[in-house]
C-alpha cells in the first residue's frame, strides 16, 4: 500500500472519527440537558441513546482499521494478530446492523401511512448485515494468506538447512 494511500486512508478515519465524536457530544448533551434543541419538548431518549450506541460500533471499527491499516505498513498483516481486529470490525459491523434494525423498529409506527419507508430501512439493514458477510470473507481470505505465509516460511527454513 502506497504512503498516499495510506495517508488519505488515515485522513478519512479521522475526519469520520472526529466527526462521530462531535455529534456523540450534541447528543449526550441533549441527553443530560433534558430538551430537544429544535422545539424545546422532551427528548427523543431511546432515539438518541441508540445513535450513540451506532457510533461507538462505527469508532471501534475505525481504531480497528487503523490498527490494521498500521499492520500493512509494517509488513506484518499477515500474522495472526490481525484476526483479532478483524473479528472486532465484523463485531462491530452486525452491532451497527442490530443498532439499524432498532432505529428501523422505532421508526416503524410512525410511517404507518407510508410503510415503504420501513422496508426501505429494513433493506438498509440487511445490506450492513451484507457487509458484514463480505469482511467475514475477506477474513477467510487473510486466513489464507497466513498459512501460505507460515508455509513458506517453513520452507524457507528448510532450504536455509539444505545450502
Amino acid at each position: 500500500m502506497g504512503q498516499l494511500t495510506v495517508r488519505a486512508l488515515r485522513t478519512v478515519l479521522v475526519v469520520v472519527l472526529a466527526g462521530t465524536v462531535f455529534v456523540q457530544t450534541g447528543m449526550v448533551w441533549a441527553l443530560v440537558s433534558g430538551s430537544d434543541p429544535e422545539d424545546g419538548s422532551l427528548p427523543l431518549t431511546p432515539l438518541r441513546v441508540i445513535t450513540i450506541l451506532g457510533m461507538v460500533s462505527v469508532q471501534v471499527a475505525l481504531v480497528c482499521v487503523w490498527r490494521l491499516v498500521a499492520m500493512v505498513r509494517r509488513g506484518t498483516v499477515f500474522s495472526h494478530d490481525a484476526f483479532r481486529y478483524v473479528d472486532v470490525v465484523i463485531g462491530a459491523i452486525v452491532s451497527a446492523a442490530l443498532v439499524w434494525f432498532a432505529v428501523t423498529a422505532i421508526n416503524a409506527p410512525g410511517q404507518r401511512a407510508d410503510p415503504g419507508v420501513t422496508l426501505i430501512m429494513g433493506g438498509v439493514g440487511v445490506a450492513i448485515l451484507g457487509v458484514a458477510l463480505l469482511v467475514l470473507v475477506l477474513r477467510t481470505l487473510l486466513a489464507q494468506a497466513v498459512a501460505r505465509n507460515v508455509e513458506a516460511s517453513q520452507l524457507q527454513a528448510e532450504l536455509d538447512e539444505v545450502i
